[in-house]
């Protein structure tokens, strides 16, 4: 577990990046569009919920009681890395409840853009930015560290938060590409906010790098399936029913699983 070859290393910071750069897209479609398509963002939040749960229940939670159990043997394993995800979804919920995300503020309709103030839309736009960014380290984290353990896991996960970071995009910048009327400015924004992943990964590799083993990644590989679950269940499906006009929502989340059961099928083979 501790003898990863460099390559692997870099293959996933590389595959984390660009899961994390995914949020300048949201930024292009902004650029593109005079208002975000709602149903078809609707579809994607879902989607993208959809493939976190199934991956994160169906793969990584497994892969946590497989290292503790290893560890410590299959009863204390499967103890162990119940714990280690509840212990994901404690630590995500403090992060909300210190820095709450502020999805369902951003709506293009709201009133305050309508008025045209833009000094308090360009400071919903800098609030915005930090929130998600807060939010996207553990997402970073995730990705890094299943990509390193098994990339058939990593790459389908890294696709998901991908798809879940374009709204996070467009949700920086209409806010700032409103006040300053600067594509430059909204794009230069989301791609900072990205990049809290890869930084995320880094961090998180650096301070636990000198302790890895079976039990750690068992506890780390715990600790993403509570966040990703949590984030899935508290943040995409609810942004997706509200911008649903139909079946959208259950559309995507059964979409999202379907996508992620064939791909790991795919990469197993």
């Amino acid at each position: 577990m501790t003898d990863i070859p460099m390559h692997n290393w870099l293959v996933a910071l590389a595959v984390t990046t660009a899961a994390g750069l995914a949020t300048g897209f949201g930024s292009l479609l902004v650029f593109a569009t005079k208002k975000p398509n709602a149903r078809l963002l609707a579809f994607g939040l879902a989607f993208a919920g959809g493939a976190m749960v199934y991956v994160s229940l169906g793969e990584i939670l497994n892969k946590s009681i497989l290292s503790f159990s290893n560890a410590y043997g299959e009863q204390l394993g499967f103890t162990w890395g119940t714990l280690s995800f509840l212990a994901g979804v404690l630590l995500i919920m403090g992060i909300d409840h210190l820095v709450p995300n502020p999805h369902e503020r951003l709506e293009v309709d709201d009133p305050y853009f309508r008025q045209h103030n833009r000094d308090y839309i360009k400071r919903v736009g800098l609030l915005t930015a930090l929130a998600i960014t807060a939010h996207n380290f553990p997402e970073g984290l995730a990705t890094f560290f299943a990509t390193l353990e098994e990339p058939a896991v990593g790459m389908p996960l890294a696709f998901a938060i991908a798809i879940h970071n374009i709204p996070e995009g467009i949700a920086i910048a209409v806010p700032v590409y409103f006040a300053t009327n600067n594509k430059m400015y909204a794009f230069v924004a989301c791609l900072l906010s990205g990049l809290a992943e890869p930084i995320g990964a880094i961090v998180g590799f650096t301070l636990l790098r000198p302790f890895l083993s079976e039990a750690v990644f068992g506890a780390v590989f715990g600790v993403i399936a509570g966040v990703m679950v949590f984030l899935a269940l508290d943040e995409l499906l609810p942004a997706a029913k509200r911008y649903s006009k139909g079946h959208e929502t259950v559309y995507g989340l059964v979409a999202g699983m379907a996508a992620l059961a064939i791909s790991l099928v795919l990469f197993k083979w």
